[in-house]
């Protein structure tokens, strides 16, 4: 399309009135072009300026929303757009503009000083916005949490925060295997874990276990790199990691089997852990390890294989300054408070601190799976496994006695 070059020296004349404070004649000056040129949109937001500056609000906004019928996502219509709304004292359609606005803003690139301010103060407005109604929803969350469990606060709360915009939805985004309708759920209560006081009240024979193994510089070979991708892989996030001891395990159960030499040197972790939901699948799981973050390192953020387990935490050295994210929620670290969290949602952790950081980190089924739903996805496991194998195992038939690991194989993803 060829440009509009009597449009474009209206508008470079209407800039300079304005400039120049005479706006009553960029005003004119605008309103004859756009008879003329009734499609060109910069003379539509300079008049519109013009007029905002005329102290004419009304009809400034009339002239940016003419402006979004035609292009809805310009950014400086809409910026232009929640500013006269709050000019006008519409302070709530005010907010949710600003709210629009600021969303389509983190995405521009090079901003002028002034639109960058412009920008700047339109984050405030909306962060007040959204801080005035969450103020005034708050009795309502307040009663709803006081009827239900501490799990349908939680949940009421999350939503809330939803609403609000303070809170991004994260779903699950397993890797490989996707189980439906499982709750997307970013750390699981207490009331879901009640194995967990078992675990916790082992924390300091699991340490003494650690320390042993960790003084012993025989066993400096047997913490292998976490991340160990094969050369001609794509390693995205990875690359830093790929085969780093910065990050890695000291694996006590793998791929469903005892690590010989590793497991033996702390029975009674292996003791508490046979007390623990895990999950029993040939070649895949239960698995169980000593994670080790060494320090100023950061795992990226990811996802792990299967929505049909969880992965649990326990704290064993947590120097000052590593967290840990899932989804939306970010948690320190405390010695000896574990908690069990769904990694297919998005989680990261690093250690800031000038220490290592050491976590046992186990697997354990989903407490949302049945019986048989535990048996069905064990079996189906393996038969899959079978099939790529093309070396059959007997599984036996469905509600036959727990699996049993065979073979190495398989894989386990976590911090």
């Amino acid at each position: 399309m060829q440009p509009d070059v009597p449009a474009q020296r209206s508008n470079a004349a209407a800039m300079a009135a304005m400039k120049s404070g005479n706006y009553a004649n960029a005003h004119a000056i605008l309103e004859e072009a756009l008879r003329q040129s009734p499609g060109e949109l910069p003379l539509w937001l300079n008049l519109a300026a013009a007029r905002r500056a005329m102290g004419r609000h009304a009809d400034a906004l009339a002239a940016v929303d003419h402006v979004l019928t035609v292009e809805p996502r310009l950014f400086m219509a809409l910026l232009m757009r929640a500013s006269l709304l709050q000019a006008l004292g519409r302070k709530r359609e005010a907010g949710e503009a600003y709210g629009v606005a600021v969303a389509l803003g983190e995405t521009q690139q090079n901003l002028d000083p002034p639109t960058q301010r412009a920008l700047d103060q339109a984050r405030k407005a909306h962060a007040a916005h959204v801080q005035e109604m969450a103020d005034f929803l708050r009795p309502v969350v307040d009663q709803g949490a006081a009827r239900g469990t501490s799990a349908d606060a939680r949940r009421m709360a999350f939503f809330t925060d939803q609403v609000l915009g303070r809170r991004k939805v994260y779903t699950q985004q397993p890797t490989h295997y996707h189980y439906p309708d499982m709750p997307a759920i970013e750390f699981y209560d207490r009331e879901e874990c009640p194995w967990l006081p078992t675990l916790e009240a082992a924390t300091a024979d699991i340490q003494a276990e650690l320390a042993a193994i960790l003084a012993d510089e025989a066993l400096a070979d047997a913490f292998m790199p976490y991340i160990d991708y094969r050369d001609g892989l794509p390693l995205d996030q990875w690359a830093e990691l790929n085969r780093s001891p910065r990050w890695s395990a000291f694996h006590l159960l793998q791929h469903g089997l005892p690590v010989p030499g590793n497991a033996d040197r702390a029975p009674r972790t292996m003791a508490v852990l046979e007390q623990m939901p895990q999950p029993r699948m040939i070649r895949r799981s239960p698995a169980a390890m000593f994670s080790v973050l060494k320090p100023r390192t950061r795992i990226p953020p990811h996802t792990g294989v299967a929505n049909t387990r969880l992965v649990v935490h326990l704290p064993l050295v947590v120097p000052p300054g590593c967290g840990f994210r899932v989804g939306n929620q970010t948690r320190e670290w405390r010695v000896g408070v574990g908690w069990a969290f769904d990694d297919t949602i998005e989680h990261e952790a690093w250690n800031d601190s000038d220490q290592v950081r050491v976590v046992m980190i186990f697997d354990i089924w989903s407490p949302r799976l049945s019986a048989a739903e535990r048996d069905f996805i064990a079996h189906i496991m393996a038969a899959i496994d079978d099939f790529q194998a093309q070396q059959p195992v007997s599984v036996g038939g469905f509600g036959a006695a727990p699996l049993t690991p065979k073979a190495a194989g398989g894989g386990f993803s976590s911090l």
